[in-house]
C-alpha cells in the first residue's frame, strides 16, 4: 500500500510503498478515507513529541474510514462501518490496524473529511475543560490560539458549557473565525497591553493555553483568585516558567493536559467523552471547522500550513476515496 514515511528525524516525509498491515488479535483494519493533521505531527517528525516512534514510521494521529477486516477475537464494529479513531502513528496510509475499542462509529450526517479532524481537537478541549478545569456555567474562560484546530474547539465547547469566552488570536481574520465559533470577547494576541485588557474584562477563571510564551504570563497575572490554568501546548515555541509566589498569593492551579496520556491511563474516560461529543455533533450542537482539505500527495503542504499558521480550524488530508 502507499504511505508517507519519516525515515530520519527532522527529514522530509517520503511517499513510499509499504506492506499492508493485517489485524492481529483484538484489532480492526480500517481503510483510511482521511487523516487529520495536528501540531503534534510536526513535533513527532522532529523527534520532539512526548512519544518517539521507531524509525521509519508513518505519521498521523487521527483517521476516519471504513472497517475493512476484523482480527481474531473481534466481532464489532462490523465490516463496512464508518468510523473515526486516534492512533499513536500511522494515519497517513491507505490502511491502519487499531484496537477495536479505539474506534467510534460516525453519525450518519458526518462526512469523512470532517470526522478525520474531530477526535483529538474536540477530545482535548472537552476533557480538559470538563475533567481537568471543571469549568462552570457563568465563569470566564480565556482561550489562546483561539482560531487554531484545538483552540477553536475550546471556544465552542466553552460556550456549550455555559462560560463567557474570551478569544485571543492574531489578527482580525483569525479573530473573526473565533467569533463565528461563539466567542463573546475578542482580543488580538499581539496587543501590547494584553494583561490589562484581560483584567479590564473582569479577570479570568479558566485559561486554556495552546500557545505558551508571553500570552501565558499575561493570562496568569490576570487570573481571579482560585483561577485554573491549563497548559495544552506551546505553539509559540516558548515554554512558560511559572512563578510559584503568584500561585500562592491567588490560590491558582496550573495543570498540564495531554490527551494521549488519558488515552493510555483512563481509556474509559476518553471513550465516554467521545460518545458525548459525537452525540452533540449528531444533534447539531457543535460545528467542526475544516479550513483545508488536501489530496494525499499534498501532505507536506498541509504540514506547512500548520507551521506557518495559515490554517484556521483543522487541516485534513484526503487519503483515498471511500
Amino acid at each position: 500500500m502507499q504511505a508517507w514515511q519519516i525515515r530520519e528525524l527532522g527529514g522530509q516525509p517520503v511517499l513510499s510503498d509499504v506492506p499492508t498491515p493485517i489485524p492481529v488479535k483484538g484489532e480492526v483494519a480500517v481503510r483510511v478515507a482521511a487523516a487529520g493533521l495536528n501540531f503534534a505531527d510536526m513535533l513527532a517528525i522532529q523527534g520532539k513529541y512526548q512519544v518517539r516512534q521507531p524509525l521509519p514510521f508513518i505519521p498521523g494521529m487521527e483517521i476516519s474510514g471504513t472497517v475493512e477486516a476484523l482480527g481474531p477475537g473481534v466481532d464489532s464494529p462490523a465490516v463496512g462501518t464508518r468510523v473515526l479513531a486516534t492512533c499513536p502513528a500511522g494515519a497517513l496510509a491507505a490502511r491502519v490496524c487499531l484496537p477495536a475499542d479505539r474506534l467510534h462509529p460516525l453519525p450518519d450526517a458526518m462526512e469523512f473529511e470532517e470526522a478525520a479532524g474531530f477526535p483529538i481537537a474536540y477530545g482535548t478541549s472537552h476533557l480538559a475543560l470538563t475533567h481537568a478545569a471543571r469549568l462552570q456555567p457563568g465563569e470566564t474562560l480565556l482561550v489562546t490560539g483561539a482560531a487554531g484546530g484545538v483552540g477553536l474547539t475550546a471556544v465552542e465547547i466553552g460556550k456549550r458549557l455555559g462560560a463567557r469566552v474570551i478569544a485571543s488570536a492574531r489578527g482580525e481574520q483569525r479573530l473573526a473565525v473565533a467569533r463565528e465559533g461563539g466567542a463573546d470577547v475578542l482580543i488580538d494576541s499581539d496587543a501590547p497591553d494584553l494583561k490589562d485588557r484581560l483584567r479590564a474584562e473582569g479577570g479570568i477563571d479558566v485559561v486554556y493555553d495552546v500557545v505558551g510564551g508571553a500570552g501565558f504570563d499575561a493570562a496568569l497575572r490576570a487570573c481571579k483568585p482560585d483561577g485554573r490554568l491549563l497548559a495544552i501546548g506551546f505553539a509559540s515555541g516558548e515554554v512558560p516558567q511559572v512563578p510559584a509566589n503568584l500561585l500562592l498569593v491567588k490560590n491558582l492551579t496550573v495543570s498540564g493536559f495531554w490527551y494521549g496520556g488519558y488515552e493510555s491511563h483512563a481509556p474509559q474516560l476518553v471513550a465516554d467523552s467521545m460518545t458525548r461529543l459525537l452525540r452533540w455533533r449528531a444533534e447539531g450542537l457543535i460545528r467542526p471547522h475544516v479550513s483545508h482539505v488536501l489530496p494525499f500527495e499534498a501532505f507536506p503542504e498541509g504540514l506547512a500550513l500548520l507551521r506557518d499558521r495559515k490554517a484556521t480550524g483543522k487541516v485534513v488530508i484526503r487519503v483515498q476515496q471511500p
